[in-house]
């Protein structure tokens, strides 16, 4: 009976074939294996790009765009030219806030994410005002989760989730609120957040009430609404130069 031969020399019959490289094809990747089997027998392993087999529906970025706007709205008084002009932090806020939705993987961009939006940007003297009454991130997304459930996990939010309507009333509310005051500047994130907190059945009021936020604290943020200005680097300069 022939002896059966030690591992050892099947380890040292298995090559890299380098010669099998091939560009004519854009999806095989560049490694062909040639392995000798125990009876002598030459097998070649080759591997091709998983992509050109995995359905498209299932190839989805990671990443997304973050919208470098806000949603406009009709005022009744004022034309859209001269509407007041939403601040870079209110920006970026409400883009994470469509991130946020979009891990969550919800179909709209709720009063609950444009909450999230607000703590993730972080800067803004709302989301300050929110963390140092106690209103984090965490417990934002966790009572979004308590209170509105999880969704499938094979549903995928669109890129831009669109607003609720009730989201879309915060924003006209901060934009009502900053032309009502009729002072000059832009509208910052604490007229979004008021916004939010003034729709009562909203999930984003909910959760803030649940934090403890309430109309005192509400009265409080309000103070704030003209001082969370963005300036520009210049007037920047200038400011410390006066000062």
């Amino acid at each position: 009976m022939a002896s059966i031969p030690v591992l050892s020399s099947y380890l040292s019959s298995t090559s890299l074939r380098n010669s099998h490289f091939s560009s004519s094809n854009p999806n095989q990747l560049p490694c062909t294996l040639a392995l000798s089997a125990l009876f002598g027998t030459k097998i070649s392993i080759q591997f091709s790009n998983s992509r050109r087999f995995a359905p498209k529906k299932y190839c989805r970025a990671t990443s997304a765009t973050v919208s470098s706007s806000l949603p406009t709205t009709k005022h009744q008084t004022v034309a859209p030219e001269k509407l007041p002009k939403w601040s870079a932090r209110a920006i970026k806020a409400f883009g994470l806030a469509e991130l946020e939705a979009r891990k969550l993987k919800y179909p709209n961009t709720g009063t609950e994410t444009l909450l999230m939006g607000i703590l993730v940007e972080g800067t803004s003297k709302a989301a300050k005002f929110l963390r140092a009454n106690g209103i984090t991130l965490f417990k934002v997304q966790e009572e979004t989760i308590e209170l509105l459930g999880k969704s499938d996990m094979y549903f995928y939010s669109p890129e831009h989730p669109p607003l609720t309507e009730q989201a879309q009333r915060a924003f006209d509310w901060a934009v009502d609120e900053k032309v009502k005051s009729g002072e000059e500047g832009e509208i910052t994130v604490t007229h979004l957040l008021l916004g939010i907190w003034n729709q009562q059945d909203s999930a984003g009021h909910k959760i803030m009430a649940s934090f403890g936020f309430n109309d005192e604290k509400a009265k409080e943020l309000a103070q704030l609404m003209d001082r969370d200005v963005d300036f520009g680097l210049k007037k920047q300069v200038e400011s410390s130069n006066d000062g």
